[in-house]
């Protein structure tokens, strides 16, 4: 088993995405399945895609903060030693891309 970063947990997480086009709305629905509940939309692909990011950035920060172990996820696991001030601040990089 492979020690990423935040960073690349997150890209990790994101290859597993599934994007759907909502049933009752004109949105694009977007879902991280390897963390539970972790999903949200967007009104189009690129929109439900930064939501997404900003989604699995929030669940996996509150669960380290809540001290719970992270999901592997494609034979990947989180560095347990990961700052939450980086992750932080890795968060604000995201939105910037």
């Amino acid at each position: 088993m492979k020690t990423i970063t935040f960073r690349k947990y997150v890209t990790e997480v994101l290859k597993n995405a599934i994007y759907e086009k909502g049933e009752s709305s004109n949105v694009i629905v977007s879902e991280a399945p390897d963390l539970p509940g972790c999903f949200t939309q967007g009104r189009n692909f690129e929109e439900a895609r930064k939501n997404l990011i900003d989604a699995i950035e929030l669940w996996v920060t509150v669960g380290l903060k809540k001290d719970e172990e992270m999901p592997v996820v494609n034979g990947c696991r989180i560095a347990a030693d990961v700052n939450l001030e980086q992750a932080e601040i890795l968060h604000e990089d995201w939105n910037k891309v």
